[in-house]
């Protein structure tokens, strides 16, 4: 893991790019506990209904659980998506907990698409008895032979018939664009040539209904038209591959992979571009799932961490905050440079000297007892103080649910929800 790619004395953000009630809330975190996350559920649901308005009627919009877990926006993204994509058993369960009891159509792609290289039998056991004891929409996109008999076996003890797709890694995906899960090896998926035998076994197996494919080739892709492309190309895969071995296509499922801007200079994502050249496909006659997180759910969430001390040392400025990566790791994993921007904190009190710089560059970094703890480097802030709070935007999604909570063993980051165009936070 290395820190994240120099700023290069890149100005931090104009605090009054967040909203008002982001601001007030993040205030209010960093004076207890410190640190914390802000999400607008709203502003979540809105973005899915946009993407959901950009797509053809085929298109149905499952929103990635494991970019954002947490309940409310589970609960406002439930009344704006036709459902879930799941990659573990609680994942399924708190789900299912947001789709509560709402009439919503039952369709062949069911409502909560469960995904991951490694499915125990427990976890197939458990999906099944969902099905089996609440009724629950659930597809397995099964990612090998051994997994295909496994959902079978589980299916066949909870006494339901499980849907599944499988989850293809083919050879070779003949599209531009952020394509880097698919077309080469990988534990996620079955490699293309092992297709045949996969379809012939499942197509065996009473206890599953075998409802179509699982590509998912594509991440963090911000070009749109090669990303219609690639729908393109699964959809006559798909097609092609279900009348060759006698499959009866009912879902293709393509992934999520919308891409957003984190730095200065990326291109936002196209969804007119993207909606009219899908539109421009003819029918597929079968329902297409497309399952983003990132794009929904980014730019409706913002960490905060109260600046505990700034540092000087041999000629670079540092500002320590509460937190870092065991809260808010998506910097240094993916390498990205992330901005913030700083909102004054409160006055200081007592009579201990309040250090702080003004028209410098500084490194960010966090609590953690290691040089990798680095959320962003060499931003140059106006001013700087103890006690201020920094704000990144942009992290909705990947950011709680991907952090490092358990090193040192530091409180976690409590999670608040706002109305980003209100001034009231709720907690």
């Amino acid at each position: 893991m290395e820190p994240p790619r120099s700023f290069e004395h890149t100005p931090a953000l104009p605090a009054d790019t967040l909203p008002e009630a982001v601001r007030r809330s993040a205030l209010d975190l960093a004076r207890s506990p410190g640190s914390g996350y802000v999400y607008d559920p709203a502003l979540a649901a809105d973005r899915a209904r946009t993407l959901r308005a950009a797509l053809p009627d085929w298109a149905r919009v499952y929103f990635a659980v494991k970019s954002n877990g947490f309940a409310p926006v589970l609960s406002h993204l439930a009344e704006a998506v036709d459902g879930f994509e799941a990659a573990s058993l609680s994942e399924a369960r708190t789900a299912l907990a947001a789709l509560g009891e709402r009439d919503l159509p039952r369709g062949p792609g069911g409502r909560i698409a469960v995904s991951g290289p490694g499915k125990s039998p427990e976890m197939l056991s458990g999906l099944a008895r969902l099905r089996a004891e609440r009724g629950a929409d659930v597809v397995v996109n099964v990612e090998s032979e051994l997994e295909l008999r496994r959902a079978a076996s589980a299916a066949r003890e909870a006494g339901v018939v499980l849907p599944v797709t499988l989850r293809v890694n083919p050879e070779r995906v003949p599209v531009s664009g952020a394509l880097v899960m698919g077309g080469a090896p990988s534990p996620f998926g079955l490699p293309e040539p092992r297709v045949p035998e996969a379809v012939a076994a499942a197509l065996a197996l009473p206890d599953l209904d075998l409802v179509g494919f699982h590509v998912h080739a594509v991440s963090g892709n911000t070009d749109a038209p090669a990303h219609a492309e690639y729908v393109r190309w699964c959809l006559e895969w798909a097609a092609r591959t279900a009348e060759r071995h006698g499959v009866h296509l009912r879902v293709v499922d393509v992934g999520g992979g919308l891409g957003v801007p984190f730095e200065e200079g990326d291109p936002e994502f196209d969804l007119t571009a993207l909606g009219g050249a899908l539109a421009a496909l003819p029918d597929p006659g079968v329902e297409v799932v497309f399952e983003p997180g990132r794009w929904i759910a980014a730019p409706a969430g913002w960490y905060a961490a109260r600046v505990t001390d700034v540092k000087s040392a041999y000629g670079e400025h540092f500002a320590v905050v509460r937190g870092g990566i065991n809260q808010f790791q998506l910097p240094t994993s993916w390498e990205i440079r992330h901005n913030f921007a700083v909102v004054e904190g409160a006055d200081w009190s007592g009579d201990l000297p309040r250090p702080g710089v003004r028209d410098v560059s500084v490194t960010v970094s966090g609590e953690l007892c290691t040089p990798e703890d680095v959320l962003a480097r060499d931003v140059r802030v106006g001013s700087l103080r103890a006690d201020d709070v920094l704000v990144f935007p942009n992290a909705g999604a990947y950011g709680h649910e991907f952090a490092m909570p358990a090193f040192l063993a530091h409180p976690g980051a409590p999670r608040r929800t706002v109305d980003s165009r209100r001034t009231r936070a709720q907690t």
